[in-house]
């Protein structure tokens, strides 16, 4: 359960800056160690680089908000270039220290630029929706609404910047509604960001996804569900409370591969410094080409995610 938001200003804040003082007087241990041993420690030393810059900028990030409030602009649209500067700065040292690559295929933009979209992303691997975010912010210049995990408001900055700025944070079912809200209102320069699979992929949530659309008599789901071998059947509540209240947004999938393949911090560990890039394939469906209908859109919807998961088997790098 996520404390209230008095509680987590008063635990979770200072408990940021605490743990980033503590890596800074690390860091000097920690790197000379690197320098004269080998190769694991120099390991070591990229994620205490990468835990130093989350944990600076996030602070800065915090301490931008605080300054919003106190001269009144506590939900200021000024917020989105603190989650810019945020993101693109953990982009920019990901790359520099984890060896972070983006190849992109396909794109978003093109025709109907002045429309909203609805992102429909696979969610797999860490940090795919940071890099999701910062081409949103700063590769297309939109300004992203977020279905976010409720956990993720125990981090600081994204509970008080994200909290700020039109996003929301869901627990387990039930958000079909707050997410058909969420879509309302959107402007030609907003982009509503949603995981349809509810989680990052792992093949036992996927186990379950599956007996759970066959404990619902969703037959035709669940064989579809079993034949996709990288993705979650994708739950479409949200999706399609999304579409509803939002009729002239474009609609864009996100495949990707690279990051799903680092589902422990063993993996994380051992993959780093990436050697291969993360390639992500994209593509956008006019509003106008959006079937009517629930059980259509429900099935159009299948249909993508299977196009997606035959992107993923296609070009998927083998262990």
């Amino acid at each position: 359960m996520v404390p209230p938001p008095f509680v987590r200003r008063l635990v979770c804040t200072p408990v940021l800056f605490i743990l980033t003082l503590l890596v800074l007087l690390l860091f000097p241990v920690v790197w000379l160690f690197g320098v004269v041993f080998g190769r694991e420690r120099k390991r070591a030393v990229r994620f205490l680089w990468f835990a130093l810059a989350w944990g600076t900028r996030e602070s800065v990030a915090v301490a931008e908000c605080g300054w919003l409030w106190c001269t009144g602009r506590g939900h200021d649209l000024r917020h989105y270039d603190v989650i810019r500067r945020y993101v693109a700065g953990l982009y920019a040292v990901a790359e520099r220290r984890l060896g972070l690559r983006v190849e992109d295929e396909g794109s978003w933009d093109g025709a109907g630029e002045d429309r909203p979209l609805i992102v429909l992303s696979r969610h797999a691997g860490p940090g795919d929706a940071l890099i999701l975010v910062h081409h949103l912010l700063s590769g297309y210049g939109r300004r992203p609404r977020v279905v976010m995990k409720a956990e993720l408001q125990l981090d600081p900055c994204i509970d008080i910047a994200a909290g700020r700025t039109p996003n929301v944070f869901v627990k387990h079912g039930g958000a079909a509604e707050r997410i058909g809200r969420l879509a309302e209102g959107l402007g030609p320069r907003d982009a509503l960001l949603i995981f349809p699979e509810g989680g990052n992929f792992s093949p036992e949530r996927r186990r379950r996804a599956i007996r759970r659309l066959a404990r619902h008599r969703r037959r035709r789901e669940a064989v579809r569900a079993e034949r996709m071998r990288h993705l979650m059947p994708p739950r479409p509540g949200g999706v399609l409370a999304a579409i509803d209240a939002a009729p002239g947004a474009d609609v864009v999938f996100v495949a990707h591969v690279g990051l799903d393949q680092m589902a422990s911090v063993g993996d994380i560990w051992r993959r780093v410094p990436l050697t291969e890039p993360v390639r992500a394939r994209w593509w956008r469906i006019p509003t106008e080409d959006v079937p009517q209908g629930r059980e259509a859109r429900i099935n159009w919807l299948y249909a993508q995610w299977e196009r997606a998961d035959a992107w993923i088997s296609a070009n998927r790098i083998s262990r």
